[in-house]
């Protein structure tokens, strides 16, 4: 079958830039993984320790809402997932899409953007926390010529 998905979750705009591109460069579908309740710019305040994002990354068992699922997930062989980095992790939202589908078997990769963090700890962290997936790699794509390089990585995989 061979279909790849781009499901991606992001909060200010650039990690969708991030996501519309690489499925321009790999001719993957696009899922926009959106919270039911949207976050305000005082939610993403991370300076702010009763933030929205601040109390949900405090919390490991932390899994806000998606609006809505998406759908055939069992058509596609491989995903690729995207995120801004919090906290030196992947927001909890992108715990609740995990959690929402069965990916046993499936291909995974992971790319994020971030404005200092790398992506390797958030990475390690999704491995960890969800063993039965199949996972590829990972990448900071905060340049259109590093989401091109991702993309021609996981188009040859």
């Amino acid at each position: 079958m061979n279909k790849t998905l781009i499901a991606y979750f992001s909060a200010s705009g650039v990690t969708a830039r991030a996501a519309k591109r690489l499925a321009k460069s790999t001719g993957a579908d696009l899922y926009e993984i959106v919270p039911a309740v949207p976050y305000t710019d005082q939610d993403l305040n991370w300076m702010n320790a009763k933030s929205r994002s601040s109390v949900e990354m405090n919390d490991p068992a932390s899994r806000p809402e998606i609006r809505e699922r998406a759908e055939g997930m069992e058509d596609y062989d491989k995903i690729l997932i995207g995120f801004p980095i919090w906290w030196n992790l992947a927001p909890t939202i992108i715990n609740t899409f995990l959690e929402s589908y069965d990916f046993s078997g499936k291909e995974a990769a992971v790319f994020a953007t971030s404005g200092g963090s790398g992506v390797e700890n958030a990475a390690r962290n999704l491995k960890k926390q969800y063993p039965h997936m199949e996972w590829k790699g990972a990448a900071l794509v905060n340049s259109a010529k590093a989401a091109e390089q991702f993309a021609d990585r996981v188009k040859s995989k």
